[in-house]
């Protein structure tokens, strides 16, 4: 027996019995002595780990970003508008930790493993919701969930902890992301759904071995496994849709703007165009959803805060229904209509689409007309809902205004510049409104009056006969009040 097999014994006891002063555990609590004497990845293996995990948020993160519009449910919308912000946050954090590990070349714009990128191929390229909800969260969220725990759990917490903590905060929201898509799939997929995708999830399966799983930790199975759904390369599609609860998409028939900037009418009944203009703004995800599958070379830091801006607009669009709900209208009796997204999607460039969205943000922030009296009118009602929901809705367009400053304005000149050019690019998408009419895609209803007398049913007034004719259009106005040539 060697010298240093004869103390063996006595050296694990002594660092089982290892404790810090007066009896605290050592080392700031992360683990105890021996697991920081006995455990841990490389730096070389840990950034292999890091890399995978970042490459596939970066890849998760334009697959839901990109379904948005052609996904017709509007909660999946809206989901994805958050999944898709968690990604792109986790994104930089990733990469950052790599950079501070090793020199570069990083290899941070490179596919760590083919089967791997193959997979998140497949996914992206799911060619209905069953196959896209079942892609995601039944297999790539999973995998990725897996690959944080088994980096949590392998890593040395002390030697490594920087990418234990990023690891513990990106799980805390993937694990969020999954929950929500089981949930999904159970309300939209069925069994049939299951078996005729069949030979596609078992692909996925054999991609994921053939990977060694998300993070490489596995056995590569070696396997070669044929292309399915990215057997061609995936095609964004840019039309909105919208599920069946959404009626007559293309009318245009009440100009909210004007009648909530109306000095003459009373506060309270503005309570209904102030929910309409907010829950009116599922179409902004949808449009931003376009520019961030467009707009190719940028900085990470770039889709990061578009990806916020977008699921700020989400955020909007979903406290314009709680406003509703509050109130006790169905707002399946509304027509939002998917005109701006259309247009935007189909008629203009990506640096077009930004421009008119900060054209119309840089609007919003003189005091009249803009998000302070907006806000100003909410707090008027005496309902604190209305006036919470636009004390935060005016916070984010400021937060939005900056976005598009730091981001659009360098690419357009000035900062008149760029608001004239969204000026243009905006006047391109409002030329339709008697051609729709024309071809029988809507009448341009006037729904105003009736959701008016539910609103004044839950208020317990009497409608005012006056604000029963309201009947002005977007016939020959913008959103923004400012008149356009007619059709």
């Amino acid at each position: 027996m060697t010298q240093n097999e004869a103390l063996r014994p006595s050296l694990d006891a002594a660092v089982e019995d290892y404790r810090g002063y007066a009896g605290l555990r050592p080392l700031a609590g992360l683990l105890n002595m021996k697991e920081a004497i006995g455990k841990g990845l490389t730096v070389n293996e840990s950034v292999e780990r890091i890399k995978r995990i970042h490459w596939s948020l970066k890849r998760l993160h334009y697959a839901l970003a990109a379904h948005i519009p052609s996904t017709p449910v509007y909660e999946l919308k809206m989901a994805f508008s958050l999944h898709a912000h968690y990604c792109a946050e986790h994104v930089g954090e990733f990469a950052k930790r790599v950079r501070e590990m090793r020199q570069p070349p990083y290899g941070l714009e490179m596919a760590p493993d083919p089967a791997l990128d193959q997979f998140l191929d497949e996914v992206l390229g799911a060619r209905s919701t069953p196959a896209l909800l079942l892609g995601l969260y039944d297999k790539a969220f999973p995998a990725l969930i897996r690959a944080l725990d088994h980096l949590m759990t392998d890593t040395n917490r002390l030697f490594d902890h920087p990418t234990y903590r990023i690891c513990r905060f990106t799980l805390l929201e993937m694990r969020e992301a999954e929950e929500y898509g089981r949930e999904a799939i159970r309300c939209l997929v069925k069994d049939t759904d299951r078996e005729a995708l069949g030979a596609w999830l078992a692909a996925l399966d054999r991609l994921l071995a053939a990977a060694g799983d998300m993070d490489g930790r596995e056995a590569k199975s070696g396997e070669t496994v044929e292309r399915i759904f990215s057997a061609a390369p995936y095609k964004y599609d840019p039309v909105p849709r919208r599920d069946e609860r959404f009626i007559d998409p293309y009318n245009m028939g009440v100009n909210a703007e004007a009648l909530l900037f109306d000095p003459e009418t009373d506060p309270l009944p503005k309570t209904i165009m102030l929910y309409f203009k907010r829950m009116r703004e599922i179409d902004v995800p949808e449009m931003m959803s376009s520019i961030l599958a467009e707009e190719s070379g940028k900085p990470w830091e770039y889709y990061q805060d578009m990806t916020r801006q977008l699921w700020d607009e989400a955020r909007h669009a979903m406290m314009g229904e709680v406003g509703f709900v509050s109130l006790g209208v169905d707002w399946t009796k509304i027509p939002f209509n998917f005109t701006w997204s259309l247009g935007l999607n189909t008629m203009l460039t990506a640096k077009e689409r930004h421009a008119v969205l900060f054209t119309i943000e840089q609007g919003l922030m003189p005091r009249k007309n803009g998000k302070e009296h907006e806000w100003e009118i909410g707090v008027a009602t005496a309902d604190p809902l209305t006036a919470r929901i636009q004390d935060y809705d005016w916070a984010d367009e400021v937060l939005h205004a900056r976005i598009g400053k730091d981001w659009l304005v360098p690419q357009l000149g000035t900062q008149v510049e760029a608001m004239a050019f969204g000026d243009r690019a905006w006047t391109k998408i409002l030329v339709d409104w008697k051609k729709w009419k024309e071809d029988g895609l809507t009448e341009h209803r006037n729904w105003w009056p009736e959701i008016y007398r539910a609103a004044c049913r839950h208020w317990q007034t009497e409608p005012d006969e006056k604000l029963l004719q309201y009947n002005k259009t977007y016939e020959n106005a913008r959103a923004d009040l400012k008149e356009v040539a007619a059709g």
